[in-house]
């Protein structure tokens, strides 16, 4: 008895993802944007919620090594390193990696090795590793040739996380402007590709609060728009420098985001 086709088979969801990526208002950053940026991230990331969280779902079980792609700082596989024999942190921003072996030598850390690479680069003289992780890094344009990527350097098992809901920005902020988003492809674009490919992953989800825009400084809060935003008139910033002024510093209810926790076994 043959086995019929369904409505799934014929949706190409890596296809679908180019398209709405493309489309995105929120356009990926170059390794320079994310030198710029370094700094913020060592100094807000460590011992956040959403790393112990992230740490608490991977599975060192029978794992000796580890892969850490868009490393950052390294937050996620220097909380592992005291498991782990060695561990991989590649990101293709210099800065990031930089402050990766900076956190590595003030924790005395010996088997961290950083990686200066990016997604688009030849991974072919990359290390296989037992677990693979890539957490809130998946900004590539094409989906299932990064997916593959990670499968293919992975021994065991790949974590990674994306965010639910393709903006950063929450729709009161917008309305000031009345600006309206393109968002980038929510994480069930991901989950169906890695479908499509013969993986059936995980879903899990690690929600935090957003400390985007937790400023009590305007300068630093039209600068975290400008980075989500891109350019914005003089119109545009004057509106949002008043509403920060009036109402968004004094909110008590900050915003949360959600992120979606997908894994796999090889």
């Amino acid at each position: 008895m043959a086995l019929v086709n369904t409505n799934l088979d014929k949706l190409n969801f890596s296809k679908l993802y180019k398209i709405q990526m493309k489309n995105s208002t929120f356009k990926s950053k170059s390794s320079s944007d994310w030198d710029k940026k370094a700094k913020y991230f060592k100094e807000s990331v460590v011992n956040s919620p959403y790393t112990k969280e992230f740490i608490s779902k991977v599975d060192i079980k029978d794992c000796k090594t580890l892969l850490d792609i868009g490393s950052g700082p390294a937050t996620i596989s220097l909380a592992l390193t005291n498991k782990l024999e060695k561990v991989y942190a590649l990101d293709y921003s210099k800065e990031m990696l930089s402050y990766a072996n900076e956190n590595a030598k003030e924790q005395n850390i010996k088997n961290l090795v950083t990686i200066h690479k990016s997604w688009y680069d030849s991974w072919e003289d990359v290390p296989n590793a037992d677990i693979v992780v890539a957490s809130r890094s998946m900004e590539v344009k094409d989906i299932k040739k990064a997916l593959q990527k990670l499968n293919d350097k992975a021994n065991k098992r790949v974590y990674i996380t994306t965010k639910v809901g393709g903006s950063f920005i929450d729709k009161e902020i917008l309305e000031q402007i009345k600006r309206d988003i393109i968002p980038r492809p929510d994480y069930i674009y991901l989950v169906n590709c890695l479908h499509s490919m013969g993986i059936f992953a995980k879903v899990d989800f690690i929600q935090t609060k957003s400390s985007k825009f937790d400023t009590q400084n305007e300068d630093d809060f039209i600068q975290s728009l400008k980075w989500s935003l891109g350019d914005m008139s003089k119109k545009e910033e004057k509106i949002l420098r008043e509403y920060f002024n009036k109402t968004y510093k004094n909110k008590r209810t900050k915003e949360f985001i959600t992120w979606a926790f997908i894994s796999w076994e090889k």
